[in-house]
């Protein structure tokens, strides 16, 4: 696809190769990242629970707050990958960038682990 700013890349816009793109990095990322596929295991389990017991509402909170978190640590894996490909030894100013970018996932991880932790415990309530 063509930057418009920087006037590189092919002409033309492609959703088609928009979405294969899109589809090859969340592979990527499932597949390579162990911390990106264990969280999508888990939602997927969790969302399949709530959509069973018919909680739409709930069902919805755990999509947001799963993609947030995938978000958080995808971006948090490119920021580390882009980091170690730009200095290789290590440096005090890439470590505060990592972690910084790792305190990201952090954040997004709480805010899922208590969605999760919520819902997984009502519906033990529930099924009791």
């Amino acid at each position: 696809m063509r930057h418009k700013f920087l006037g590189t890349g092919d002409p033309g816009y492609h959703p088609l190769r928009k979405l294969r793109t899109i589809a090859a990095g969340l592979r990527y990322a499932v597949i390579y990242d162990f911390s990106v596929a264990w969280k999508l295991a888990f939602s997927t389990l969790v969302l399949a629970a709530a959509l069973v017991a018919r909680d739409w509402v709930d069902s919805l909170l755990i999509i947001v707050v799963t993609a947030l978190v995938l978000v958080a640590e995808i971006m948090n894996s490119a920021v580390e990958a882009l980091c170690d490909f730009v200095e290789t030894r290590h440096n005090e100013k890439i470590a505060i960038i990592k972690d910084i970018a790792a305190a990201g996932v952090g954040v997004a991880m709480l805010a899922w682990l208590l969605v999760l932790g919520f819902e997984v415990g009502s519906m033990w309530v529930n099924w009791r």
